[in-house]
């Protein structure tokens, strides 16, 4: 029987190897290609903003007949930011936001297409369908960050969020008066394209590879992140996070007990661990044909006794930032589009719904202020 080496036996987990990396070229390469995307997210909500008024003239909408266009869009994110977790945790971050470029691009584009108010709800619901991935792309971004700087650059990841709602704002500016909304929704559509150009050189998660048994794969990602960044690997075996913790309690438990412990007692506990370790690649196996069952089972721990506090509170707060975030950016374009005055019905009702958009261009500034007071934070 030969002996292990040192480096035989040590072991890493994919944090403490991109801990080890750094933030280098690779990062910045993930975070241009996961900021287009939520910059195109960005572009779709802020569209929701000119493209109401613009219908409603056109095809003499009523009033609640407008808002249900921006109404039907968060529906869709409603069941989209659900459905999207489940995929990505179960078959993959890759193939979650590739389904979700693909849902949200094509939808945007047959938007500007729709021939009528009902077709264009429906293209409009499956662009929410679509924007309710968007915190997959977040979260594969945010796996390839070492553990100590996440906060930091989750911040700078938002700034990309600013950058879509003034570029969409600008180009309402130029396209609107001259070329129309269908123009504005086809271009606010593009850059959920570039996504799919690009997507072939995305690597998957080397954490969701580690977390579904595939290491060798994992190794493989961090391998070429080391090559790109100038850095190396740490020396021993990749293993996974729950892999780890059961060596280092096993490694715990036989130095506390190394003279007490008989020979027979140590293989008896090997034996055990490498029972555990089958029965967890038996759970991740079948974890893929129960991906419905595991998305309730994580909402069930979410609302368990121990986190329901937290959970409530998180709610909460998201809640109430989506809602005061989402009014004011809605109201915005209502504030500017010469209907804002204390007149009659019948006088509202004759009244142009122009927009002004330099205006709304100029207002659309005031969202870089969150990003850049969260860094002095």
């Amino acid at each position: 029987m030969g002996i292990k080496s040192d480096d035989e036996k040590q072991t890493y987990t994919v944090d403490e190897a991109i801990v080890t990396m750094g933030f280098g070229k690779f990062q910045f390469c993930v975070l241009a290609y996961a900021g287009m995307g939520w910059i195109s997210e960005a572009m779709e909500m802020m569209l929701l903003s000119f493209v109401g008024p613009a219908v409603q003239s056109l095809w003499h909408l009523s009033p609640n007949q407008e808002s249900l266009i921006t109404s039907v869009v968060f529906a869709g994110m409603l069941v989209g930011a659900y459905s999207w977790g489940i995929v990505s945790d179960n078959f993959g971050r890759r193939k979650g936001f590739l389904i979700t470029a693909i849902v949200t691009s094509a939808a945007g584009l047959l938007s500007a297409f729709a021939p009528n108010y009902y077709l264009l709800l429906f293209f409009r619901c499956l662009v929410g369908l679509g924007l309710g991935g968007g915190p997959v792309l977040a979260s594969w971004f945010l796996e390839f960050i070492p553990a100590p700087n996440r906060g930091f650059w989750m911040v700078i990841f938002q700034t990309f969020w600013t950058v879509g709602t003034i570029l969409e704002a600008g180009i309402a500016w130029l396209v609107m008066p001259r070329l129309g909304w269908r123009w504005l929704l086809g271009l606010s559509a593009f850059p959920s394209s570039l996504l799919l150009l690009l997507y072939s050189v995305t690597p998957e998660s080397p954490r969701y590879l580690c977390l579904k048994g595939r290491t060798a794969e994992a190794r493989h990602v961090l391998e070429k992140i080391a090559k790109i960044n100038g850095t190396k690997l740490p020396s021993g075996n990749l293993v996974s996070d729950w892999e780890h913790e059961l060596q280092n309690k096993s490694l715990l438990s036989s130095s506390s007990n190394e003279d007490d412990t008989t020979p027979k007692e140590m293989a008896r506990d090997e034996d055990s661990i490498s029972e555990a370790k089958e029965m967890k690649s038996e759970d991740s196996t079948s974890t893929l044909a129960n991906s419905n069952m595991g998305g309730i089972t994580a909402l069930l721990i979410l609302l368990s006794p121990e986190l329901i506090k937290s959970t409530l509170l998180l709610w909460l707060v998201f809640f109430g930032n989506a809602f005061s975030y989402y009014g004011l950016v809605l109201l915005t374009t209502e504030l500017n589009n010469g209907q804002n005055k204390c007149v009659s019905n019948e006088l509202q009702s004759g009244k142009s719904r122009d927009i002004n958009y330099g205006d709304v261009f100029i207002t659309s500034f005031a969202v870089s202020w969150a990003p850049l007071s969260s860094c002095h934070g």
